[in-house]
């Protein structure tokens, strides 16, 4: 199975399983329905602007694929696509809304997901989320993946591997912690402790000071 989809590819093919299941009336999509369904502002993390040639070379890709492709038999003059991932993956309900998520809105948390798949499926518990995503990750290959926690933060997210793995990047602060860098710290740490030891000296002196003082007036 060929996970190395484009931006375009992921943003394409979201859209559709998307409006298969939120708007099952207009579906399958026309081209131009297509454009406006990538393109919205809504429920999009990026927010995107493809013209029609980006969309149309994307299903083209999404084809080759087999994950969609031209709806067969629509009574119209019009061609309309659809997404064909219930026969490549044969999704459960649950799998394929986080999936659908994750695809249009990039890492999310498992409390994040559960809110925003509410128009695809209704997740009674954060437990129904997070046994959906064992099972795209159990996948061969796995179609989602966790990301480290971030500092700061009480859930992981995670992220969808349509578009091959992805790479964790390297925290700020790890990336500056150099040899150079980590010497400089340990000097730095040392003087501190030297004046914090002296500043406790100091204080110890003044009580005694001000304890001999007031027994004088005992």
């Amino acid at each position: 199975m060929d996970l190395s989809l484009t931006e375009n590819e992921v943003r394409v093919l979201g859209s559709l399983i998307e409006k298969d299941i939120t708007t099952p009336e207009y579906y399958p999509l026309s081209l131009n329905a297509l454009v406006n369904a990538c393109n919205q502002k809504s429920n999009r993390d990026p927010v995107m602007q493809l013209e029609e040639t980006a969309v149309r070379d994307a299903l083209s890709g999404l084809q080759e694929r087999r994950m969609a492709g031209p709806a067969g038999g629509a009574d119209s003059r019009v061609t309309k696509y659809e997404h064909r991932l219930q026969e490549v993956f044969n999704f459960t309900r649950q799998e394929i809304a986080v999936l659908c998520v994750l695809l249009l809105r990039g890492p999310q948390t498992p409390g994040e997901l559960r809110g925003r798949t509410e128009r695809l499926h209704r997740f009674e518990a954060l437990d129904d989320v997070q046994s959906a995503l064992q099972k795209l990750m159990q996948r061969d290959p796995a179609l989602v993946k966790v990301l480290p926690r971030q500092p700061g933060t009480k859930e992981s997210r995670w992220v969808h591997l349509m578009s091959g793995d992805v790479a964790v990047p390297e925290s700020p602060r790890a990336a500056e912690m150099t040899p150079d860098r980590l010497s400089g710290d340990g000097e730095r740490i040392a003087r501190l402790e030297e004046e914090v030891a002296a500043l406790l000296r100091e204080v110890g002196e003044i009580k005694d000071q001000l304890e001999r003082f007031r027994k004088q007036f005992e």
